[in-house]
């Protein structure tokens, strides 16, 4: 799986278990929500996040950033 792919689906897992919308954390984490919408998108959207975005939208959802850069197992592991 691309990092990419990876980003995307931990942060909306993460966002979606915070419940907050895109908007609330694009706010949060002061980024546009096109750029946050651009990053869930993953491979597909051919867009890359900064290190710098990473680590501002793990603080807003209360995780470690290598939490969103993290493969998950498929099954409830990892």
């Amino acid at each position: 799986m691309d990092l990419r792919d990876v980003l995307a689906a931990n942060l909306r897992r993460l966002r979606h278990a915070k419940g907050l919308s895109q908007d609330d954390l694009a706010y949060e984490a002061e980024v546009s929500r096109s750029y946050l919408s651009q990053i869930e998108k993953g491979r597909a959207g051919k867009f890359y996040a900064s290190l710098r975005i990473v680590e501002r939208v793990a603080t807003v959802l209360q995780v470690e950033a290598w939490e969103l850069l993290k493969p998950t197992i498929k099954g409830g592991q990892g």
